[in-house]
This record gives structure tokens, sequence and C-alpha cells, in this order.
């Protein structure tokens, strides 16, 4: 076999496809691999460019094919369908796969490492949880509800009703739904109890991070922000400039215009959506706080616009400030207020 200069390798389950040319473009190899013949097979072969689409499994895959000594690029899914040639399948996949890998002008996806990894593992099931728990909070106030038991939203309100949920002397729930609603409160506790364990990892997983010890020090960047920050915004060296992490992730207007006219519309709402939420949350979180009196462009912009408007421009300016302390590796130096 011909050496083989670029492989583009798109993963599966069970069966691969693997696409490899030469220095010339000439397609060297075209062939299918069974999951226990890939790192047999990749180990023969002298180190070359190899290509995958960033997708699940894709960053344990980088990895090992790394340690046998290839040259390991990610390409996000949406940049690699524009090189598929009519039908889509999986040696059509491979074969751009093989061809974006090669463009000067593609953008890769950071590898992680197993950290990393684990830490944003930790995130999306702490994410599933939370779901669980409000699913399981909006079905006791809807039930008990039935009955005409309505409490104040929020945590005080819940209380409330599991406080009528466990007197058994209240009438208003019968006895037949008093035990199932009972059961559901308990595994709401169970819930709780897990969230907070998994806080507390996330929290001494960062205490051992540096970059997590320089987020911190932010303004409306708690622990989970922090930590999600230095899970899953791999390589912030990877933007020229601040606005451009901003944009990774959403937080800019979406333009469409054409001939020269240029509108702005809403933001584009792309890059990591769990990012951009605990984004704005905590935006949220500082204007709630009364954070506009120290900061003069937040006041000016909180007298002309919506409340929720102007928490999205903050959550622009604090994942600007967050690739800067990425970058940076320093803690965030607070403005002197003014007298």
């Amino acid at each position: 076999m011909e050496k083989v200069s670029t492989i583009g390798l798109d993963l599966a389950k069970n069966v691969f496809q693997v696409h490899g040319v030469n220095e010339a473009g000439k397609v060297v190899v075209a062939r299918k691999l069974r999951r226990g013949q890939m790192l047999a097979w990749f180990a023969k072969l002298e180190p070359c460019l190899i290509g995958v689409e960033a997708c699940g499994t894709a960053h344990d895959w980088a990895r090992a094919l790394q340690k046998l000594g290839h040259t390991v690029r990610l390409i996000p899914p949406a940049y690699a369908k524009a090189y598929v040639r009519r039908n889509k399948n999986d040696a059509a996949d491979a074969a751009a796969i093989c061809e974006a890998v090669s463009r000067p002008s593609m953008r890769f996806v950071a590898i992680k490492s197993e950290a990393q990894q684990a830490l944003a593992g930790l995130h999306r099931v702490r994410e599933l949880l939370m779901k669980q728990r409000t699913m399981l909070r909006n079905q006791l106030r809807g039930l008990m509800a039935e009955f005409g038991v309505v409490a104040a939203p929020g945590r005080r309100g819940l209380n409330e009703l599991l406080a009528v949920l466990c007197d058994d002397a209240d009438p208003r729930i019968p006895r037949s739904l008093r035990e199932a609603l009972l059961a559901d409160a308990e595994v709401l506790r169970g819930l709780e109890r897990k969230i907070e364990g998994i806080e507390r990892q996330m929290v001494e997983a960062g205490r051992e991070n540096a970059t997590y010890r320089h987020l911190i020090t932010a303004d409306g960047y708690g622990p989970i922000l922090s930590s999600a920050m230095v899970a899953m915004a791999i390589d912030p060296h990877a933007f020229k400039r601040a606005c451009d992490f901003a944009a990774s992730l959403g937080l800019v207007p979406r333009q469409d215009g054409t001939g020269g006219k240029v509108k702005l519309g809403p933001i584009s709402k792309r890059g990591n959506s769990y990012l951009r939420r605990l984004l704005v949350n905590g935006a949220t979180s500082l204007i709630i706080s009364g954070y506009a009196k120290r900061d003069p462009w937040l006041k000016k912009l909180l007298a002309t616009k919506p409340r929720k408007v102007a928490a999205v421009a903050l959550a622009n300016k604090l994942a600007r400030i967050g690739w800067a302390l990425m970058v940076h590796q320093e803690d965030y130096r607070h403005l002197p207020t003014a007298a």
C-alpha cells in the first residue's frame, strides 16, 4: 500500500469507515474496520493526518490515535457535511471528512483531556438530575392543585406543600393519592442530595485547577459556571479575540444581509447552549443583586432596554471577561468604586 498522508475516519459503534489519500490526493485506501481492528490497523501506518467528526466517542478515539503518533483533527459535523457528494453513506462521509480536514480555512474542535471530559460528564449528569427534579416538583404542584392545595412559587411554597402532604390529619389530599405523592417527595429529596453531592465534586475538582481559581474571582462567575468553562472551553487560545469567543457561544446578533446592507436580528444561539445558559443566568443574578449601581455601562443599558435584553448583553461581557482570564491566567481586577 502506498504511503497515506491524510485519512478521513467515519466513527460508528462497531463498523468504522476509512478513506485515505496520498500527498497527490489520490485515493490509496477505502475500507471498513471493525472496532477490534482499529488500533492495530492504525498502529501499522506511518504517522499521518486523521480527520474525525466531533461526535460521540470522538475525543476518546482522538486521544488513542494521538498516542500512536498520528495528528488528529476533530471537525464539527456541520462543516464536514458541505463536502458530502450526492448520496449520504459511510463511505461518502469518510471521503468528505478526508477532504474537509485538508482545507486551510477549516475550523477544528480542540480535543478534550480525560479530566475535562469527566468534568463535562458531571455537568451533564447534574443537568439531567435537575430536569428530573423540576418534573417532580411540577407534578407535585399540579396534582395537589387538583384538590385545592396551592402554594406560592419557589422553595418556600414547595415546603408548604410537603408539609401538607406529610400531615395525615389534613383531609384535602385523598389517602390513595397521598401515598403516591409521598413516594414522589422521597425521590425528590434523593435527587436533591445527589445534586448537592455532584456540586461538591465540581467544587473540589475546581480547587485543583488554576483556571477555575482565576474565573471564580470575576463577578457573575460562581462554582458551576467556572467549572463548566474549565470543562467545555477547552482551548481559549483558538480564538484571536474575546469577541470571537462570545460569538462562538451564540451571544451576538444574527446577521442577514445582501448588497452591502446588513440586518441584525436576535442572538444567533450557536455553539454550546449549556454555557450560554449559565452565562445568562450569571448575568441575571448580577442584575437582580444591584450590580448596575457599580457598573455605569449596565446602568445606562437598563435605562433603555428590557432587563432580559440587558442580561444577554451582560452575558456577552462575562464571556469576554472569562476568555481574558483563561488566556492570561490572571485573577479579575475590580475597578475602584467611584466616590
